[in-house]
């Protein structure tokens, strides 16, 4: 396996949001660069919500509070990079298998012997053009891709709403979220949210509550798991491989339930980032408020947020070199 393939497919995944680190790591496989079984685990938790979502599109613009986005940010990285371990944790059962899992690398690259990819050429002036095409035309047909789903997602989600059937099946989470004492009010907005994340997180963000953190939970859990239509999106990408869409379902909700779990923790230890005593709604839409809560923060908050980021910077540098460790030393046993 290619060394840094793993590490390359993190980061840029991370930086890019859904679905890039699907797309990546669907032609590492069909290159012949990871095994099935490391595909797979990688899709897990290579293909993240992006940071500029997160920190503007969440954070700001539907909370109105940049400590929620860079908070909500924290949780997903972190959630992120447990599901890795675990499943890295699990994968290490078949170290006795190991001369197996050598053949079936071998195999897999002469399933790529016919793919287009595997066609190595040297990139010169004589096909830069080509190269440069074929760059845009991927993007393009990416970007339109998801842009689709979102709209197919958003008009079911609409005639679902419509014929009140989603109401009717938000109530399934009536249970789970009086076991936890979460609004029932969140039901439907939850139910949007796994069809689809960005007007899910938009109805659960909108929810007025005193109780801003299960709002803020929620919407934890829901850039973790991405919802069906990103499921879908990646779905359609790695359709051209061997690879399979059952780890990846399990992996990301798995992330979703462990984001949720360090928000609450988060919201719950760290006083710096508890606002419940304010009413959500006001909080989302009434710039006096945020004023007035930024005035209260204003002499902690630049500390806070540097300190953080600086403790952040340290633990993802860490597990990067931990990463690439363990990477040369499982090719070192081959």
């Amino acid at each position: 396996m290619c060394l840094v393939c793993g590490a390359f497919a993190f980061v840029i995944g991370l930086i890019s949001g859904y679905p890039v680190g699907a797309k990546i790591v669907s032609e590492f496989r069909e290159k012949g660069l990871v095994s099935k079984d490391e595909g797979e685990r990688l899709l897990c938790f290579t293909n993240n919500s992006g940071p500029l979502f997160i920190l503007s599109s969440v954070g700001i613009a539907l909370f109105g509070d940049t400590k929620t986005g860079l908070l909500l940010l924290c949780t997903h990285i972190l959630a992120c990079i447990s599901v890795g371990i675990i499943f890295g944790i699990i994968s290490k059962k078949s170290r006795k298998n190991n001369l197996v899992g050598i053949n079936s690398f071998k195999k897999s690259e002469s399933y790529n012997d016919n793919s287009k990819f595997n066609s190595q050429k040297n990139i010169n002036f004589k096909n830069l053009g080509e190269v440069l095409t074929n760059s845009i035309n991927s993007s393009i047909s990416t970007i339109l891709m998801i842009g689709g789903f979102i709209v197919i997602f958003s008009v079911i989600i609409s005639i679902l709403n419509q014929t009140n059937i989603l109401n009717k099946l938000s109530t399934i989470f009536y249970p789970l979220l009086k076991l936890f004492n979460f609004d029932i009010d969140f039901a439907k907005p939850l139910l949007s949210g796994i069809l689809e994340l960005t007007n899910g997180i938009n109805q659960v963000a909108s929810i007025n509550t005193k109780l801003i953190s299960q709002n803020i939970v929620l919407s934890a859990f829901l850039l973790g798991f991405g919802g069906f239509s990103v499921l879908l999106q990646v779905y359609s990408i790695i359709s051209k491989t061997d690879l399979s869409i059952k780890l990846y379902l399990k992996g990301k909700l798995l992330q979703g339930i462990i984001a949720s779990i360090y928000t609450f923790f988060a919201l719950k230890f760290l006083p710096f980032f508890n606002l419940d005593i304010i009413q959500a709604n006001s909080l989302l839409y009434n710039p006096t408020n945020i004023s007035n809560i930024n005035n209260i923060f204003a002499s902690s908050y630049s500390f806070f947020y540097s300190f953080g980021i600086f403790i952040i910077t340290i633990i993802l540098i860490f597990l990067i070199l931990k990463i690439f460790n363990n990477l040369y030393l499982r090719i070192k046993d081959f």
